[in-house]
């Protein structure tokens, strides 16, 4: 049997996570329970609030009360955004253009985590993905 690694959730694999939302399949559930640690990237914080800022998302709670609950029910780290993630962020290869997605990228491939993505680019960059 493989070891579980590490892993960050992409902002998607996020909220998904926190709706109890059927798009996140039971296999990266499963992994996601068994993983020894979960990580959210701060900068998934910043793309939920601009969401709820755009009327794109609607939230139960303001986006920190509601980003605090997450974390805290779910058991998640928060992964801050460094200036070394910030940096490679940008030196990575023009396959994605978004760069939140960018910097989730970055701190993957700084930390060595898997990412919970449904995102077929990531896999562009050498990151390991779970769909």
């Amino acid at each position: 049997m493989a070891a579980v690694e590490s892993m960050i959730l992409d902002t998607c694999a996020l909220l998904w996570l926190a709706a109890g939302n059927k798009k996140l399949s039971a296999a990266a559930l499963q992994k996601i329970n068994q993983s020894p640690a979960v990580y959210v990237s701060a900068i998934s914080g910043f793309e939920v609030a601009l969401k709820v800022a755009k009327r794109k998302l609607k939230l139960p709670l303001r986006p920190q009360a509601w980003f605090d609950r997450v974390i805290e029910h779910h058991d998640l780290t928060l992964l801050p955004l460094t200036l070394d993630v910030c940096i490679a962020g940008v030196q990575l290869p023009p396959f994605h253009d978004d760069p939140c997605d960018r910097f989730i990228i970055a701190a993957a491939k700084l930390n060595d985590l898997t990412v919970v993505t449904a995102d077929d680019r990531f896999g562009k960059y050498g990151v390991r993905t779970i769909a």
